[in-house]
């Protein structure tokens, strides 16, 4: 009798054993997808922030007329444009 005792609570220790891997092992996989979306949302924060910033800077219009000169070779009706080749 003692025997089946002691094999039923192997059963049931093993069985407890198996099920507490499977959830530490869980936790790591959980850990680590959560590990790599704090990372995202912070590089999307700071993405985000950069594009609020350029939002401001572009919303006044002398900048965006100066972005718009500098990059697309922007000028204004009557405006003599001069390009200088170093």
């Amino acid at each position: 009798m003692r025997v089946f005792i002691v094999i039923i609570l192997s059963i049931i220790l093993s069985a407890i054993l198996a099920q507490s891997y499977f959830f530490i092992k869980e936790r790591n996989r959980l850990k680590t997808d959560s590990d790599n979306l704090n990372s995202r949302l912070q590089a999307l924060l700071k993405e985000n922030a950069d594009l609020q910033s350029d939002i401001e800077y572009f919303s006044h219009p002398e900048n965006l007329e100066k972005e718009l000169k500098s990059r697309f070779n922007y000028k204004k009706p009557g405006e003599k444009m001069m390009i200088i080749v170093p």
